[in-house]
């Protein structure tokens, strides 16, 4: 897993950008200020929680550009991570994870 963590556009505190080999996503969060001193960050979006959610680092950028501006070579940097991920094998832990989230990732049915 990487991690990168930039300052948001005004409004907001911060973007945290990265890749998730266990789910095989990219994913991007992105944090408004606490609403009181010592709270949490209020969570204003957050994508790539399901496998396969943000496939490329093109779609991340996409929407973490929205909320802050990101360094020329992030995409490059991101896709590095994710290629030095091939091959590595998930744990028993993270297979088990990933069938519970797929299994739960879906709408009701009606």
């Amino acid at each position: 897993m990487s991690r990168y963590e930039f300052p948001a556009k005004e409004g907001l505190s911060t973007l945290v950008i990265g890749w998730d080999r266990p789910l095989n996503t990219f994913f991007v969060q992105v944090f408004g200020p606490a609403p009181v001193a010592g709270a949490d960050p209020v969570e204003v979006e957050w994508q790539g929680t399901s496998p396969c959610k943000l496939p490329t680092a093109a779609h991340a950028l996409r929407v973490a550009r929205i909320y802050a501006d990101l360094p020329d070579n992030l995409g490059q940097v991101l896709e590095t991570d994710r290629l030095s991920t091939l091959g590595i094998a998930d744990g028993l832990a993270q297979i088990a994870l990933r069938i519970f989230i797929t299994r739960h990732d879906r709408p009701p049915e009606t």
